[in-house]
């Protein structure tokens, strides 16, 4: 039997960067749970436009200390115009491309709060696989 599902939330407020680096503000949610545990999950209000993506935990954790991912997701630790540590979050698919910076500090917060619920390098355990292949097969589980 596995663990049963944890989650965890956290509302931000993010910049978007334009092309010469001037951010306007974002609301942002991040939501991690513990049934899909090597996923977060990002909700983003672009252009007055709800964007949802899907991406790896570990792209956070690592883009907190150095630049990490490839393709439609990267993140990369930076510093801000008053020297405060942040991540950038650089998103691009078929219809756009947007840069989100966030404080590191809040992203950290975060990701102490998931790792709380599943240690990093735990994410198996987490995982019920009777499930994901029912949902793979299209059978009820």
């Amino acid at each position: 039997m596995q663990p049963r599902s944890s989650t965890v939330q956290a509302t931000l407020v993010l910049e978007l960067l334009d092309a010469e680096g001037v951010g306007s503000p974002v609301q942002a949610e991040l939501r991690y749970d513990s049934g899909d545990p090597f996923a977060v999950r990002g909700d983003f209000c672009l252009a007055e436009q709800l964007v949802r993506w899907v991406f790896a935990r570990s792209l956070l954790r690592t883009g907190l200390w150095e630049p990490t991912g490839a393709g439609d997701v990267r993140v990369r630790p930076g510093l801000n115009p008053e020297g405060c540590a942040v991540v950038h979050i650089e998103l691009s698919s078929p219809d756009g491309a947007a840069v989100l910076e966030a404080r590191a500090g809040d992203v950290a917060a975060f990701l102490r709060r998931t790792e709380s619920l599943v240690p990093p390098g735990c994410e198996s355990a987490h995982v019920d696989v009777d499930r994901a292949l029912s949902r793979l097969l299209d059978q009820p589980a």
